[in-house]
């Protein structure tokens, strides 16, 4: 009668998913300090599951490997892991007025998995290597990043003048986030009235995005009820 057991070394198995227990709760904890969606239990028990099926998919089967035309792949079920895990990552990450959020913590879920991985993998130093990395990244990178930021260039803008009272700003609005910027913030400076007594307002969109400002200025321009648009705070447009 076959042994119901794939391995005699049961107990040492363990020792790699305390490791991953010990390395994906210290990542927890510095994610709970802040305040984030998720936290210390949720990275343990990924960087745990991480671990187990790694272990799973590398020595769950050794009893098999003496049958006849038997062949396994030991990497078969790790990598589903990093697929996998996209979809506990993938619902932490959600859209609220254009911006992105919880984009850090999805992929500080997917470093935890890499790291129970490694430790099932039999890589006990990779493993602690990435978990400093991570406390480097999400430590020591943020004063570097406000640092980056105060010194950064002034935001893309954009003013123009319309017509007002038909609907223009917001048509120019849905424009600028459906090329991908995002309006930081839209400062009224004055509404005068033709001879012809229509009221023309005169606005400056703050924007946040990468692209081409000066296309998107043009192609503002070619919008019914839009009569001028230039780029820059200082770019006047007065006739």
């Amino acid at each position: 009668m076959r042994s119901l057991w794939s391995t005699d070394d049961q107990w040492e198995l363990v020792l790699p998913v305390l490791l991953a227990l010990l390395l994906s709760s210290a990542i927890g904890i510095e994610r709970e300090a802040g305040a984030k969606s998720a936290g210390l239990r949720t990275h343990a028990l990924v960087g745990i599951g991480a671990a187990v099926f790694t272990l799973v998919s590398k020595y769950g089967f050794s009893d098999l490997l003496g049958l006849d035309h038997v062949a396994l792949d030991p990497s078969r079920i790790a990598a589903q892991i990093v697929s996998g895990i996209g979809f506990v990552g993938g619902g932490l990450i959600f859209v609220r007025r254009n911006a992105v959020r919880g984009l850090t913590t999805a992929v500080t879920i997917w470093l935890t998995a890499a790291v129970g991985m490694a430790c099932g993998a039999g890589l006990p130093v990779l493993a602690v290597a990435t978990t400093l990395g991570h406390f480097v990244v999400t430590r020591g990178l943020p004063p570097l990043a406000r640092l980056v930021a105060r010194n950064r260039r002034e935001p893309p803008t954009l003013r123009l003048s319309y017509t007002d009272g038909r609907g223009v700003l917001r048509e120019v609005l849905t424009t600028c986030t459906g090329r991908g910027w995002l309006v930081r913030h839209v400062e009224v400076h004055r509404e005068t009235v033709t001879d012809e007594g229509q009221r023309v307002a005169a606005v400056t969109l703050l924007l946040d995005g990468r692209g081409d400002l000066t296309d998107l200025a043009a192609e503002l321009a070619e919008l019914p009820g839009v009569q001028r648009t230039s780029t820059g705070r200082d770019d006047p447009l007065d006739e």
